[in-house]
């Protein structure tokens, strides 16, 4: 809290309300499209929405956002519009009514400070009209930085608001009901969050992870970008340069091979990291004769890199020779499996087509019985010839 400290709106109590907010990725998705449409479009004004959730106890799930117009009232503060705000929820009350979700916050985009106090009219509508203990999630685009880590923490903060007796400079009276309340001001105090997320969300966020090499960058939200018409790709010799328009299919091909390689990249850089990391390591941290809290963190290190290296033996064994033999031997059963089992087949086809002939060679034989005779005594004169060649005497 070192950071909000100079904030007179954030509380310095810690928050002892028990609330635990599990945030969805389409929140995130839908907060950062509307800001990147906002910096694109060189809009001005404010960047807030609404959260649809659902509040179960002390479990509360910010699901759905979407942005809100806002308009100056006669005071010169910054409020939602009634009436537009209004339809706009009943709309999202219609569609999401199994599970029903309701208003449980708003987001903005502030400072790493926090929040300001023109803001607070905002809450306080929300606050009178919709839910008394709406939360507030804030955006902190100076948090991000082309060169930020995979694994750096999301630039977003979760607030809930309290009513505290001590005068907060620059804001109103949060609620007017009675002489007792009139000195009473809003403060925010952080609430933890945790990332939930259901499988048709991981299907859009893998979609969008996909396609992210075709989204057009911008550097800092605010910043004038040009617009962009199409992908193209410049080819052509010295003389000429031509102008090819990809289609879907190569876009999406050319997203995927730079996704790889921005997975390639990042894995080569953790292993010139580790790498660096152990040839650089004191000779006291590999004796282990040192007890400090130091050498005490750097083999807590060495095992979680020995762990990660002997998993790597699981996909390519250290004895790849007999791994190579056994697995051959592992195929060649399998093979020899499947050929058994052919071969029984065709044993049945063989029975199956012994027993149709002999159906055959009885009919012909019940149809002409004479021909039936002759064909049994000159199946039995032949049977008499091959016993004399053989030596032995007929009975």
């Amino acid at each position: 809290m070192a950071e909000t400290t100079d904030n007179l709106l954030i509380s310095t109590r810690p928050s002892d309300s028990g609330l635990h907010v599990a945030l969805h990725p389409l929140v995130l998705l839908t907060i950062s499209d509307y800001a990147t449409r906002h910096a694109a479009r060189q809009q001005t004004g404010p960047i807030v929405g609404a959260l649809l959730g659902q509040q179960q106890g002390r479990q509360i799930t910010l699901e759905h956002a979407f942005e809100c117009h806002t308009i100056t009232n006669p005071d010169n503060e910054i409020i939602l519009d009634s009436g537009w705000f209004e339809s706009r929820v009943q709309q999202f009350r219609d569609v999401h009514k199994d599970p029903p979700l309701d208003i449980v916050g708003w987001f903005a985009l502030t400072p790493q400070s926090g929040p300001s106090s023109s803001l607070l009219a905002i809450h306080r509508h929300i606050l009178q009209e919709y839910n008394e203990s709406a939360l507030l999630l804030t955006f902190h685009p100076s948090q991000i930085s082309p060169d930020s880590s995979s694994g750096a923490k999301l630039p977003v903060t979760v607030y809930e608001s309290i009513f505290e007796g001590e005068n907060v400079a620059d804001t109103k009276p949060a609620a007017q009901v009675g002489d007792d309340k009139q000195a009473l001001q809003i403060r925010f105090r952080e609430l933890p969050f945790s990332i939930e997320t259901g499988e048709a969300e991981m299907i859009s966020v893998d979609f969008v992870a996909r396609g992210a090499g075709n989204a057009m960058a911008i550097e800092e939200l605010g910043r004038p970008v040009p617009k962009a018409t199409a992908t193209t790709v410049e080819v052509g010799d010295s003389n000429a340069d031509e102008s090819v328009v990809l289609s879907p299919e190569n876009e999406e091909f050319i997203a995927n091979l730079s996704t790889r390689l921005n997975a390639v990249k990042t894995l080569e850089s953790r292993i010139r990291l580790i790498r660096s990391f152990l040839q650089n390591l004191p000779p006291s941290a590999i004796d282990g004769k040192s007890q400090t809290p130091t050498t005490q963190g750097t083999h807590s290190l060495l095992r979680n890199i020995s762990a990660l290296v002997s998993g790597l033996s699981l996909l390519t064994p250290q004895d790849s020779k007999s791994f190579a033999v056994e697995s051959l031997a592992q195929e060649n059963d399998v093979a020899l499996i499947s050929l058994l089992g052919r071969l029984g087949e065709n044993v049945k086809h063989i029975r199956e087509l012994g027993k149709k002939s002999a159906i055959v060679e009885t009919g012909k034989q019940i149809g002409d019985p004479s021909k039936g005779r002759k064909s049994h005594m000159a199946l039995q004169s032949r049977f008499d010839d091959e016993l004399r060649e053989s030596g032995l005497q007929i009975m």
